[in-house]
């Protein structure tokens, strides 16, 4: 994109900063960097669930899960400042803020996941997921969803379709259809996870690691009914193989569970967690069933400089503080219940919005043609996407055909806020 493009599309914002923000953003950064919305945003600040711009105008945040708990939520940025003053070290010291961290983690999953190793992104624990699951099973076959999105490393960008056909997948690599909703989801996704194992051993290739993003987010949000992974699970162990279960997304009580794949009713092997863990600040990491780290631990040097140091643990054990004493996890099941209740009303008005998903605060709706039986149409989603966008509501869009509306606020978002996302859309649905 140009600077005269650029220039173009601010035309309509007010903000005499932005246009020259954009420019040297372009000039400094170059063209890999994309921005939301037709007009972007100046952001200068955040708190709870709004975003404020460099004019003072409020945004209500539906979309940016990063901040999970609420953006500047006070305990958490008075728990990283205290940190900062006192120590950042690394985790070759021995640090009992670590450990205190580490055992409060491994308490919210299952008993068979018994350690956890840091890293500082969740592009890295994607990436540390699979190198444990291949020097376990010897074996480089992943399967994973038509359009996932797993990160941006080299080795996680190949099993990440949703990128685009200019990254190539690996080799190794085989992609199969998002589950659908509704009854039969289980036994014909396990069908295609085996379909799919099989081919990767007729052609040579051993089948070692089956990623799932739990919410299925960029497949266009799948979450129902619960307990469909179950059967596909099944099946990878039975071939040998190993389950990494995704919780970038869906993790850290975005469902209304605190991990996705505990409404499924599974233990995956692996479970890659990402930045809402601090609340953005760089620490992720992955849990591991103890067997798996028995001999990679030992045969393999793993050291991450500054993952779990100790200003992102104080992050942590702060967002943890919060989820528990604030209900969030109640709070996203409620709410997320009562906003889409409200959608479906909007939809049955044939306003355009075909099958809405979700669970918890993670919620995707489908953006059809109006009086079309339900023909996807992306281009739709776009127009409005950005028409909340000028109501200064902020939302994204997802799935293979840039159809789907994608919802997931931080999680004190309340049903006065939902009440303000949904008057604006249904305005913003009759303007486009």
């Amino acid at each position: 994109m140009t600077v005269e493009d650029i220039e173009s599309r601010l035309a309509r914002d007010d903000s005499v900063d932005v246009n020259n923000i954009v420019r040297r953003r372009a000039r400094a950064l170059g063209p890999a960097y994309r921005l939301s919305y037709d007009a972007p945003i100046h952001l200068v600040r955040g708190e709870g669930v709004y975003l404020y711009d460099d004019l003072g105008r409020a945004y209500l945040d539906v979309y940016n899960n990063v901040p999970a708990v609420g953006h500047c939520h006070p305990r958490v940025v008075a728990a990283i400042a205290e940190q900062a003053a006192t120590l950042n070290a690394n985790t070759r010291y021995a640090s009992e803020l670590v450990v205190d961290y580490a055992e409060r983690l491994l308490r919210t999953f299952p008993s068979e996941l018994e350690h956890v190793m840091f890293t500082c992104t969740g592009s890295e624990a994607i990436d540390l997921a699979l190198r444990i699951s291949r020097f376990h099973t010897r074996r480089e076959g992943i399967i994973v969803t038509a359009n996932a999105y797993h990160g941006i490393t080299t080795g996680v960008a190949e099993i990440s379709p949703m990128i685009g056909e200019r990254v190539p997948l690996g080799r190794h690599v085989r992609t199969i259809h998002a589950p659908s909703s509704g009854d039969g989801a289980g036994p014909v996704w396990a069908a295609a996870v085996s379909s799919a194992i099989k081919d990767l051993e007729r052609h040579g290739i051993g089948f070692g690691t089956l990623v799932v993003d739990t919410v299925f987010s960029s497949d266009g949000v799948f979450t129902h009914p619960a307990g469909f992974l179950q059967d596909a699970v099944g099946v990878v162990h039975a071939a040998g193989g190993l389950v990494v279960a995704d919780e970038v997304q869906a993790g850290f009580g975005r469902t209304g569970d605190m991990w996705g794949f505990q409404r499924h009713g599974v233990v995956p092997d692996l479970v890659a967690l990402g930045k809402p863990m601090g609340n953005g600040m760089p620490i992720a990491g992955v849990v591991a069933r103890a067997e798996l780290l028995t001999d990679f631990g030992t045969a393999v040097k793993y050291f991450n400089t500054f993952a779990a140091n100790s200003v992102c643990v104080a992050a942590a054990r702060a967002v943890l503080d919060v989820l528990a004493d604030e209900g969030l996890l109640d709070n996203a099941t409620s709410v997320g219940q009562y906003l889409r209740s409200g959608m479906s009303r909007i939809a049955s008005a044939d306003r355009g919005i075909g099958e809405i998903r979700g669970t918890g605060l993670f919620i995707g709706a489908d953006i059809v043609a109006p009086h079309s039986d339900g023909v996807p149409d992306g281009p739709r989603a776009q127009r409005l996407m950005n028409r909340l966008r000028e109501r200064r509501v902020l939302t994204g869009i997802t799935g293979p055909l840039g159809n789907v509306l994608k919802l997931r606020p931080p999680l004190p978002f309340s049903r006065e806020n939902a009440d303000v996302f949904l008057s604006n859309l249904d305005d913003a649905l009759a303007d486009v």
